[in-house]
Order: C-alpha cells, then sequence, then structure tokens
C-alpha cells in the first residue's frame, strides 16, 4: 500500500556578496528558481543609487516535501533529490532573507517556491517551478536620513524544465523561463513581461552534486515607462553529502545585467549553506 512520506527541510546559510555593480532605479530586480531565489528591486526614482560593496545575508528556508512510495526513502536520499533541480519529488520551500544595505537599512523578502513534477510519459517529465516573492525593503529615501519602506508582492516567476526520466547520474533539463509583471508596487517589480530559455546540466552521485543552473529573460511588453529588460541568472550548485540528511554547499545566484555599463554587468554572491532533512 503506498504512504504518503512528509518531510521538512532546514537549511540555513551565511553568505558575503561581493556586489559588483551599482543597483540603479527599478534595473535590479532578479529571480533565480532553485532552492535559492534573489530579488532586489528598488525605487524607480532617478535619483536613487545604491552601491552594495559588502553585506552579509542571513537566509533560512524551511520546506516540506511529499511522495508516494511503496516504502519510506532514506533522508539521505530524499536530501539528494531535493538538491536536483529536475527530481520527481514534489516540495515546498518558504526562503526568507535577511540583508543590511550600504545605507544601514535592512531589505528582507520572502519566497514562495514550490515544485510540481509530472510524468508526461514513461521517459519524459516536465518541472514545473513557480516562485512567488513578497517584499518588505527600504528603497527611497523620503528626506534626509530618513527611509519608507514599501512592502508587497513582487514579480511572479516561472519556470518549465522538460526532463528525461532515465539519464543515470546526468540530471538533464530544458524549457522557457518567465517573469509576470504581477508585483504590486512599483518599488517590488520591474513592470515587465519577460520570456527567455532556461538549460540545468549537472552530475549527481550518493557522495556529491555538481551542476550549473542558468535562465536568461528579455522583456517583451509591459509598462512604457519602465526600463526594457535583458538579464541572467547563472547558479552553479555544488553540494556534499553526509549520513542522515546532512549536506553542505554552495548555490549562490550569479546575476548579470546586460543593459549596464561593463563594469556594472555581474554580481557574483560568495557562500556556503549548511541543510537538515
Amino acid at each position: 500500500m503506498n504512504q504518503k512520506v512528509l518531510r521538512v527541510m532546514l537549511v540555513a546559510g551565511w553568505a558575503i556578496f561581493p556586489v559588483i555593480s551599482t543597483i540603479h532605479a527599478a534595473e535590479a530586480a532578479e529571480v533565480g528558481a532553485t532552492k535559492d531565489t534573489v530579488g532586489e528591486p528598488f525605487a524607480p526614482d532617478p535619483g536613487v543609487s545604491l552601491r552594495l560593496p559588502f553585506h552579509p545575508s542571513d537566509n533560512l528556508s524551511l520546506g516540506a516535501v511529499t511522495e508516494s512510495s511503496g516504502e519510506e526513502e532514506s533522508a539521505s536520499e530524499l536530501n539528494r533529490k531535493l538538491t536536483n533541480p529536475v527530481s520527481s519529488i514534489w516540495s515546498i520551500s518558504n526562503q526568507f532573507n535577511n540583508f543590511e544595505l550600504n545605507n544601514g537599512q535592512w531589505n528582507n523578502n520572502w519566497n514562495f517556491q514550490p515544485v510540481l513534477p509530472l510524468s508526461l510519459t514513461k521517459d519524459w517529465n516536465l518541472i514545473t517551478r513557480p516562485v512567488m516573492p513578497f517584499y518588505n525593503i527600504v528603497p527611497h529615501e523620503t528626506s534626509p536620513g530618513e527611509f519608507a519602506r514599501d512592502a508587497g508582492l513582487g514579480d511572479l516567476a516561472l519556470l518549465e524544465l522538460l526532463s528525461p526520466a532515465h539519464s543515470g547520474n546526468w540530471v538533464l533539463g530544458a524549457g522557457p523561463t518567465a517573469i509576470f509583471p504581477t508585483a504590486t508596487s512599483g518599488f517590488t517589480g520591474q513592470g515587465k513581461w519577460q520570456l527567455g530559455p532556461s538549460v540545468v546540466v549537472g552530475y549527481l552521485t550518493k557522495e556529491f552534486f555538481i551542476g550549473v543552473f542558468p535562465q536568461q529573460w528579455w522583456s517583451i511588453g509591459g509598462e512604457h515607462g519602465r526600463p526594457d529588460t535583458n538579464q541572467m541568472n547563472l547558479q552553479p550548485i555544488a553540494a556534499i553529502f553526509f549520513g542522515e540528511g546532512w549536506s553542505v554547499g554552495y548555490s549562490g545566484n550569479i546575476l548579470a545585467d546586460w543593459t549596464a555599463p561593463s563594469e556594472d554587468v555581474w554580481t557574483v554572491p560568495v557562500g556556503l549553506a549548511l541543510s537538515k532533512l
């Protein structure tokens, strides 16, 4: 008799972000669809320009995973499947990010991230990965030394990956990715319909996982007063698995804004994560 397996995953991490780019008005919203997602839109005020040389980021993820199976799998095996971006496991992740800006104000957001795989045939799976962010940020200065917070929903990101069901140790997937202008405030979204490709290539064993997960978006419509977008989220993923559901790894979102000046294109985070399922 099949049983529903429900597990809770805890991921905690601390990272240093050497931000190479200057963040200008409404030009730096970025979403990535894996275990980790980053989004940092700021005020559409031409006078706002926040440079973040280094800032600490506290990251906490809580999630639940469920699957039907004849026998319960070990925590270590489920942990490996959750690290796999094209796994056959249904899961829901809630990620909380909190970091300090160089102006002394704090930015925090919550990302709701379900992963919904579907078996199309015995050889192909379709993985749907929506990400809905909610922001409570400090994007603009109302008067000298005073900042106003603006809370609201961000832009919805939706990723559809077609993946072979039987590829051995290789992790493979490709499909379209889109960003929809669902933000409830001009401070929490880019105001553009965006579309582009995404691929996943990786290698998974019982001891480790290494892979890369890029997504590219171009604006194809939206508010005329907002700048067009041409941006990429490049996510290298690496993890080492230990016993009893423990793992340590890296899964930083490297952001590229192709519309920015050459010295401001890249935003490169460096950090580690420790997880327990």
